[in-house]
């Protein structure tokens, strides 16, 4: 699992930002004429032993948890970093034979004699490898293994595993494994073959926390593992050319992928804890960071499907309490996880239900932190993303309705909020099916050359002054894919916990390929006129509830009334459509609205500019 953490993770952000609108009607059903462009390629990995992968991800998970997460953070406080990475550079010096044999059994003379180069000198100057002398005179660096030697042969992987221990792979990566354990030395010299696995926990102590985070945050991360890793092993060079102009807006918007907390550590820096939901009877997870003194409170309120571990919320969370304020980190009402513990409907879509359901959560952590530590809080304030935002301005606006004793907040803080939701889950609509824009004959080649760009863009991580090498196509695709994926999860929770009978495949826990490629040709709207309205007409709500709940310009009275209430958004976001900017400068007068003239949705979340003017909204 360590040897795919590198690829996984950076791909993983770019495919799900969770940062998107909500869905709200048309007047017009429209079915879905135009099937969901493809997730995989056409000679994806098959899963026929997807119940028994699943098992192994499940053991591998609490491996991950329940020995490898609290024992790696014990190694990480005992040894210091120098000497971590002293043993990581004396691991890989010394399994020097299995990449020079790689290297000469593929015919890669330049990189067999680049890595002898390297070992001679870490050898000698570097002390049996313990210090890293090649790379500090720039030596290249050339890794080969027995799984990439298969595939320059032509072994194609066809078959996903997922291996004890070792975690993600395939028929052609398992035999490399084999084939790289028999060639390192550690399995020869008796006495290595205890340093064998101090190296070998120390690489993996380097990992496992993002890994988990990842694991806990995604609603399905065995089959999100599985679409990244079909695509991460995929042999050849991607054409990194650009086929037509590029979309500022979405292009920006793809930034999002940078964003995470300066601090690696920080996630596991704050508590997870537990709270129980009136409604449901069922406990609710949150993450909070606390200071010491007294001080104001934040909730973060995520977009479409994010999760209070999503790296946005990290990040900004990271910001607010190095500026003095203590956080909570909360997960979206169109998450599996809140959708399955604290949400009162049995599909989520209709504003008022939602919005009501976030407030119960909120005010059952707020009870719950309250008496637990009395008197450590000061005002409490809300920042929204997205769908978030939205959620945040519609309870300003109806703070003055809601029962005596509810909560209040001394700030609502909405940024990059949808206003119209139709508006806006139409552009995801739309983005999902940009690859039809290509001619039919080309478009499987182009999709698969977008993923392998993806993943050359992970593996050698590009400077911060380098822009995402996409044209409009390309960047309207990838937002619209990963967010059909959010959906994915959306439908597969509602129909796992109660058959609304709209799927004709049968919902499984261990055996999920066929009703997942059925979901993925639903899109936003689809999943309203299929599930939505037909749960909530029968209680007596209309089309016309939804279309007036769904636009935040059904409540300027109270939102212009509000003076607690602050919007920071960007002027290129796609998510808005041309006259929304001008009602927000009606709105949000007095200095209440921060518009920043680029950043796309969201694309700008951790930029400096934007947690100034969140910190000046705030006070």
């Amino acid at each position: 699992m360590r040897n795919t953490c590198k690829i996984l993770l950076p791909v993983a952000a770019v495919f799900w930002t969770s940062c998107a609108p909500s869905h709200t009607p048309d007047d017009t059903p429209q079915a879905a004429s135009n099937p969901a462009p493809r997730i995989l390629p056409t000679d994806a990995m098959a899963d026929p032993l997807e119940p028994v992968n699943r098992g192994f991800w499940v053991v591998n998970r609490g491996l991950l948890v329940g020995v490898l997460q609290p024992t790696g953070r014990a190694w990480r406080a005992v040894v210091p970093e120098p000497a971590r990475q002293s043993i990581k550079h004396f691991a890989r010096n010394v399994t020097y034979p299995g990449r020079v044999v790689n290297h000469m059994l593929q015919g890669r003379w330049q990189g067999a004699g680049d890595e002898s180069l390297r070992f001679l000198t870490n050898t000698t100057v570097g002390v049996g490898g313990f210090f890293d002398v090649a790379s500090r005179w720039d030596m290249p660096k050339s890794d080969a293994a027995f799984g990439e030697t298969f595939m320059h042969w032509g072994w194609r992987p066809r078959t996903y595993l997922m291996l004890p221990v070792f975690g993600p792979s395939d028929e052609t990566n398992a035999v490399g494994i084999a084939g790289d354990r028999l060639a390192e030395p550690f399995n020869y010299i008796d006495p290595l073959q205890y340093v064998s696995a101090v190296t070998s926990f120390n690489r993996l102590s380097a990992t496992t926390d993002e890994f988990v985070r990842f694991a806990e945050s995604s609603a399905d991360p065995y089959a999100d593992t599985k679409i990244i890793w079909t695509h991460a092993v995929t042999p050849g060079e991607p054409d990194m050319s650009l086929r037509g102009p590029v979309d500022i807006s979405t292009l920006e918007t793809l930034e999002m992928a940078r964003v995470r907390p300066l601090n690696p550590d920080f996630a596991v820096q704050g508590r997870r804890m537990n709270v129980r939901i009136d409604s449901t009877g069922r406990t609710m997870p949150f993450n909070c960071w606390l200071q010491k003194q007294r001080a104001p409170l934040v909730y973060i309120n995520p977009g479409l499907g994010g999760h209070r571990l999503s790296l946005s919320q990290l990040s900004v969370a990271e910001h607010l309490y190095q500026n003095g304020f203590s956080v909570v980190t909360t997960t979206s009402s169109f998450h599996p996880e809140f959708m399955s513990r604290a949400s009162s409907a049995k599909v989520p879509a209709y504003p008022p239900v939602d919005r009501a359901d976030v407030l119960a959560m909120i005010e059952a952590i707020d009870k719950e932190l309250e008496r637990r530590h009395p008197g450590l809080f000061g005002e409490r304030s809300m920042v929204g993303f997205s769908m978030g935002g939205f959620q945040a301005l519609q309870l300003a606006a109806t703070e003055g309705s809601r029962p005596t004793g509810s909560m209040q907040f001394s700030r609502y803080v909405a940024i990059n909020p949808a206003i119209d939701l139709h508006y806006g889950v139409k552009e995801l609509d739309d983005y999902a099916l940009a690859a039809n824009q290509w001619p039919q004959s080309e478009r499987e080649a182009l999709i698969d050359n977008l993923f392998l760009k993806v993943v050359k863009l992970a593996r050698e991580a590009p400077g911060p002054e380098a822009g995402p090498p996409f044209d409009a196509t390309e960047s309207q695709l990838l937002i619209g894919l990963s967010f059909r994926m959010v959906l994915r999860d959306i439908i597969y929770s509602c129909e796992s916990r109660h058959d609304l009978g709209v799927l004709q495949n049968p919902v499984s826990k261990w055996r999920r390929d066929a009703v997942y490629q059925e979901i993925m040709a639903f899109s936003y709207e689809d999943y309203f006129r299929k599930m939505v309205l037909p749960y909530y007409q029968p209680q007596g709500v209309a089309l016309a509830d939804f279309k007036r709940e769904a636009n935040l310009r059904s409540y300027t009275r109270g939102l212009a009334s509000n003076r607690k209430a602050r919007v920071i958004t960007n002027d290129n976001d796609f998510i808005k459509n041309p006259s929304d900017m001008s009602w927000m400068n009606r709105t949000f007068g007095g200095g209440r609205l921060t518009v920043f003239p680029n950043g796309g949705h969201l694309g700008n979340l951790g930029e400096e500019k934007l947690h100034d003017a969140l910190l000046k909204a705030l006070r």
